[in-house]
């Protein structure tokens, strides 16, 4: 295997890792207005996320930069001809970050209220506007010879990417309505279940249709399975989540998450970023990559490193394994 392919599978397993956690993290944003009643089951919502839904953002940190340093073309296309989209994931980041910080700093109604507004919206934008990237990245875009982007925002959204932000929407807020029964205790629990069904149901619909359209459109042999597997696992996940295996009904939401982005990356290769405008132009894994010195220089960093960082996140989410509920919020200091 040429480096420059086997960074374009470790760039492809950080993304993917990314949206695996951070997707069941914009989920629970989402359900802090769809399925909490009150403010104590919204505190309960962002508790179970609360001890890790920053160091899920470090994947996204680790993903952009090593797109950056292996493969330039594409982080410089990618990055300016969707400037705006990616600024204003990027905003809604900040601000939902913030939120969670100083969303419990003061007692009052109104300010708290505020903040769980963010929380909500700055969950909800985001995870709709990864899918609509993905989507046109897979798709391909106007790319002139010179590798710029020579598009424009409002051909960034067109049916195909409008799909493709709605089922990565859906998708992650049914990973986080599993997750939300797999950490939570009493009728909060029920009704999280009951919320994952409709959505996985949803999700199974837009996936056929999604994946279906992109392998049609620009899948190969190496991607068909990924899509068997992205849909049976979604269906996994609906059974496993009836009987009240929650464990097992994550694992598989959390792989139907996985194998839809890994039709993704399978359909785009040998391609980083397809040009529509003339296939000739398109930006090749070999063409974008950065020099063999670079990339082998990368590689003796990153190979011990990846496993040692996974594992450290994997102790994190044992150490903050146990179930909440409402009787585990202290009620509000009298003033």
């Amino acid at each position: 295997m040429h480096l420059h392919d086997f960074w374009f599978l470790l760039i492809a397993v950080l993304w993917t890792g990314y949206f695996f956690l951070e997707g069941f993290d914009f989920g629970i944003g989402v359900l802090t207005k769809l399925l909490a009643r009150d403010r104590t089951e919204r505190r309960v919502l962002i508790n179970t996320i609360g001890p890790v839904w920053d160091g899920n953002e470090v994947w996204l940190i680790t993903a952009a930069g090593a797109t950056f340093a292996a493969f330039p073309d594409w982080y410089a296309t990618l990055f300016s001809g969707f400037y705006l989209l990616l600024l204003a994931i990027l905003v809604c980041l900040i601000v939902r970050g913030v939120a969670f910080e100083y969303r419990h700093k003061r007692p009052g109604e109104r300010w708290q209220r505020n903040w769980e507004h963010a929380i909500f919206w700055c969950s909800l934008l985001p995870a709709f506007l990864w899918g609509v990237v993905f989507a046109n990245i897979v798709r391909g875009v106007p790319i002139g010879p010179d590798k710029n982007f020579t598009g424009s925002l409002s051909g960034l959204f067109g049916p195909y990417a409008l799909l493709g932000g709605l089922l990565t929407l859906v998708l992650f807020t049914f990973h986080g309505a599993v997750f939300a029964a797999l950490k939570t205790v009493g009728d909060i629990r029920e009704r999280a279940r009951s919320r994952a069904t409709v959505l996985g149901m949803t999700s199974g619909v837009l996936a056929v249709a999604f994946l279906g359209w992109t392998q049609v459109q620009s899948g190969n042999g190496r991607s068909l399975p990924a899509l068997i597997v992205s849909v049976a696992a979604l269906a996994a996940a609906l059974v496993m989540n009836h009987y009240g295996r929650e464990g097992w009904a994550f694992a598989c939401s959390g792989a139907a998450v996985v194998a839809a982005f890994a039709l993704v990356f399978l359909a785009l290769f040998p391609d980083v970023m397809p040009s529509s405008s003339n296939p000739a132009w398109s930006l090749t894994v070999a063409g974008a990559a950065s020099s063999p010195y670079t990339l082998k220089i990368m590689t003796w960093v990153a190979v011990p490193m990846t496993p040692l960082i996974i594992g450290y996140q994997a102790w994190t989410y044992w150490v903050f394994r146990k179930r909440i509920g409402t009787q585990h919020i202290p009620a509000p200091a009298a003033h």
